[in-house]
């Protein structure tokens, strides 16, 4: 069956009611005559769903002053009511799992299947951090270069309100999966979700206030970056920013100049390389979700791919066949397999990339056109080849349903190719596994799955995600993803004589104790 345009009608009940209260909830800062000025439509169809109020710098003096008073209770807090709240807010997560994803479809555009990927991501998030907060918060005992004589032990301390500033592309997972470990470790969070996207991050957090979090933990900011993500940066005691790397050096400049630590995941320009023993009908099937998963619009999506020359003709049939049959369409149902781009600047962006690749004499081997008969965003996935070396597709970042597919001569090449880039984010190998294990670590990029696009390397919470150059710093996920929001204490014990020897022992004479001390401790193995 085509799909046809959507119109919304009448919303689930659930749905529509929660749109209602939070609408009537979410009057944040300076409001129009009507009592509103950003107005939230929903991508699949145009319309608009619900309007909020565009905050200022005195809402983010307010906010941080609220966040403030609720940490210094919050601190004291014990690990395991902590992880009490937070392990039944990640049963509340599924519990309400088609409510979240209704709202993450209805803000976003995404299809049914990439909605639910961020409800599992925030719940498997929850879990990890709730369960390991403790374990990396206690105090842990240190070893020193002298056994004897001094006793150390590490601390961890709460850095205090921590700033979070997230993208429209996963507003549920990157609107509050960042925060979850730092309201665990003991911050409070002011928080500002994208201004298309404030819904699915009020909802998600009054899920987080249910289950038991102090209500003005969290302090919720709508706004432009401009105003209310600048201010939040000038006072936070710690900033996590997702979204493009031009915002975050701008950003980085601000928390360098203030000395206060920042996280960030940036752009990328990620490369599938297509090794000549992949399984091909694996590596088509795993290059149509690596590229056009979430309609592109994702920071780790593969925008090249580049193909071992014997295999190329063979991987290339198969990719377009596949990607000439996904169903690209409006609605909340399971099956569609592309949404909708999520605005007019990303439909405009992505035309854009393509007509200029197209001029310049690259070769469409699928999709390349807007689908407005479906509703005003849409956009077919696309697939070029022949691309010349002065389209711009060929080395800045798209952010949509864009890829290209380029043959190489060998691996080696493939590797050289995938590493020119200012970027570092996320690569992917299709390779028989002895062969993926070899290439993969010679890419220059934060995460690199071997016979999968980006998924396994995310759910692998266990360990650190982050970007390479000019994708970003620091990580999220594994213990550092927690560890960032806090500050490490060395406190330590002197016990018996100083560690400079008895007053009666001549200088001379503990320089020579201490280097024979050092020695022999190398010896044995007795020091660090």
């Amino acid at each position: 069956m085509t799909p046809q345009r959507l119109e919304l009608g009448p919303l689930p009940t659930d749905l529509a009611q929660e749109l209602r209260d939070l609408t009537a909830n979410a009057r944040f800062g300076t409001l129009d005559e009507n009592g509103y000025n950003l107005v939230i439509e929903a991508p699949m169809t145009g319309e608009t769903i619900g309007w909020v109020g565009s905050g200022d710098e005195e809402l983010v003096n307010k906010a941080f002053r609220a966040a403030r008073r609720a940490q210094q209770s919050w601190v004291h807090v014990p690990f395991s009511e902590r992880k009490r709240i937070f392990m039944r807010f990640h049963d509340s997560v599924l519990k309400n799992r088609e409510l979240l994803a209704d709202m993450v479809q209805l803000e976003s555009g995404k299809n049914r299947t990439g909605a639910f990927d961020e409800v599992l991501d925030v719940a498997n998030n929850t879990r990890y951090y709730a369960r390991r907060v403790e374990k990396l918060m206690s105090p842990k005992s240190r070893r020193t270069a002298v056994p004897v004589l001094a006793k150390p032990r590490e601390y961890r301390h709460p850095l205090g309100v921590v700033g979070q500033i997230s993208p429209w592309n996963y507003p549920l997972t990157l609107g509050i999966s960042d925060a979850i470990p730092a309201l665990l470790a003991g911050n409070a969070v002011v928080s500002k979700p994208d201004s298309s996207t404030p819904f699915t991050s009020l909802l998600v957090f009054k899920l987080l206030f249910e289950a038991g979090l102090p209500r003005n933990l969290v302090q919720l900011t709508t706004g432009s970056g401009r105003v209310v993500g600048s201010a939040i940066a000038e006072q936070c005691d710690y900033l996590m920013f997702t979204g493009s790397t031009k915002t975050g050096k701008l950003l980085g400049e601000t928390m360098g100049r203030r000395l206060v630590g920042f996280s960030a995941e940036l752009g990328g320009k990620n490369p599938l390389i297509v090794a000549s023993d992949a399984d091909m009908e694996k590596s088509a099937r795993g290059a149509v979700e690596a590229c056009f998963s979430n309609t592109g619009q994702l920071c780790v999506s593969a925008e090249r791919i580049y193909v071992e020359q014997d295999s190329y003709e063979e991987f290339l049939t198969k990719f377009v066949e596949r990607t000439k049959a996904q169903s690209i369409g409006p609605g909340f149902d399971w099956e569609t397999q592309v949404g909708s781009l999520a605005s007019a600047d990303q439909l405009k962006t992505v035309d854009e990339f393509v007509e200029d690749a197209r001029e310049k004499g690259a070769t469409i081997a699928a999709g390349g056109k807007a689908r407005p008969d479906l509703g005003p965003y849409f956009y077919e996935p696309t697939i070029l080849t022949d691309v010349p070396e002065d389209a711009r597709l060929l080395n800045d970042e798209v952010f949509g349903p864009v890829v290209y597919v380029q043959p190489v001569s060998d691996l080696q090449e493939a590797v050289k190719l995938a590493n020119d880039t200012p970027y570092g984010l996320n690569a992917s190998v299709w390779a028989d596994p002895s062969t993926g294990w070899d290439v993969a670590p010679k890419i220059a990029a934060g995460s690199v799955g071997i016979n999968d696009g980006y998924a396994a390397a995310w759910t692998a919470i266990g360990a650190p995600s982050g970007g390479m150059k000019e994708s970003g710093m620091s990580n999220r996920h594994g213990d550092s993803g927690l560890l960032r929001y806090t500050a490490g204490q060395n406190v330590t014990e002197q016990r018996g004589m100083s560690m400079r020897g008895p007053e009666s022992l001549s200088r001379k004479a503990y320089s020579r104790i201490m280097s024979r001390a050092m020695l022999l401790g190398k010896t044995l193995r007795l020091l660090p």
